[in-house]
């Protein structure tokens, strides 16, 4: 059997700890053992295995080249180890810390407003938050969950829809100084559209259900994330397409404007994902319906902007 090349876990954290500290005294004395403990499981170690692990050189403990590599893998084995007893102890309990990878203006403008009220309900639980905007795999990174825009099919996953996105053409009313106003979709053949790179077919999806075809939809400026068109939008580099929930704020504060009366709700939404392997995670289960609660509250509460037509704007 494989296993009878494996040693002993005590013959390896003893291995460890001596390295780490270069000093069988001190290994001794952080594993509260015997020096002559010590020395015997390293002697029985490299008997085992074959293999010199240390050697005094003037007085000195050092590695041998073997034993500098393998303590290298003994780290991460022992590491992987203490990961998964904390991973099979969480399941015992709700509280803990969960990871979650999230959109970085997702996360800024919708979920960490909200989530004081996540952490008021469950203080036992530290939700922190990564920022990713590329795809990443489950199986690679520790991570918990994600929250991604998308379709629902991501293998090896459970998915849970939060909402879908209106989304808005919206512009600063100072672009309209000196140039041509924008009454109609064909006019904004004489703006810069601001394009998103992770959303490359966004304003031809938009053109499309207007019945407006003579713009080029991929003309303009990319950008990695929203919150950059945002600004861009705002400082008048030229007209942005975005979700209208995200600039609720620059909407109601005239910052902003739509450009027409209706939206477009987009085929594909917000969605939360996590490895089938979690799914009885108790901390993760807890966010998560917390987290479809909020979601369902915001899908029957918000609608976009009314009020801040271009049209009706009163320095147009």
């Amino acid at each position: 059997m494989i296993y009878r090349y494996v040693p002993s876990l005590t013959a390896l954290r003893t291995f460890e700890s001596s390295a780490r500290h270069m000093s069988f005294t001190k290994a001794a004395e952080e594993l509260n053992v015997t020096q002559s403990a010590v020395s015997r499981q390293i002697r029985q170690l490299e008997d085992e295995l074959g293999i010199r692990l240390f050697e005094r050189v003037r007085q000195r403990l050092v590695l041998t080249e073997a034993g500098a590599s393998y303590v290298l893998e003994v780290r991460k084995g022992l590491d992987q180890l203490k990961a998964a007893t904390l991973n099979l102890l969480a399941y015992q309990g709700v509280g803990g810390e969960l990871l979650l990878a999230c959109l970085p203006t997702f996360g800024s403008r919708w979920l960490i407003p909200r989530l004081g009220r996540f952490t008021s309900q469950h203080p036992e639980i530290n939700v922190n938050l990564v920022t990713r905007i590329e795809a990443f795999n489950f199986e690679s990174e520790d991570i918990d969950a994600a929250i991604y825009f998308g379709d629902s099919n991501w293998p090896g996953t459970i998915s849970d829809k939060l909402m879908g996105e209106e989304m808005i053409p919206v512009c600063s009313p100072n672009i309209f100084n000196d140039r041509q106003e924008i009454k109609k979709p064909e006019d904004l053949r004489h703006h810069t559209l601001l394009q998103l790179r992770s959303r490359p077919y966004a304003w031809q999806e938009w053109l499309k259900s207007k019945d407006t075809h003579d713009i080029n939809p991929a003309a303009g400026p990319k950008f990695e994330q929203f919150h950059m068109i945002i600004n861009a939008a705002l400082t008048g580099l030229g007209v942005a397409l975005l979700p209208a929930f995200l600039i609720k704020e620059e909407l109601s504060q005239g910052l902003l404007v739509q450009l027409f009366e209706d939206s477009v709700r987009g085929r594909n939404a917000y969605y939360l994902v996590y490895p089938e392997n979690k799914r009885g995670l108790p901390r993760l289960q807890t966010f998560r319906r917390w987290l479809l609660r909020e979601a369902s509250r915001h899908e029957m509460n918000y609608s976009p902007q009314s009020n801040n037509k271009l049209q009706n704007h009163p320095d147009i």
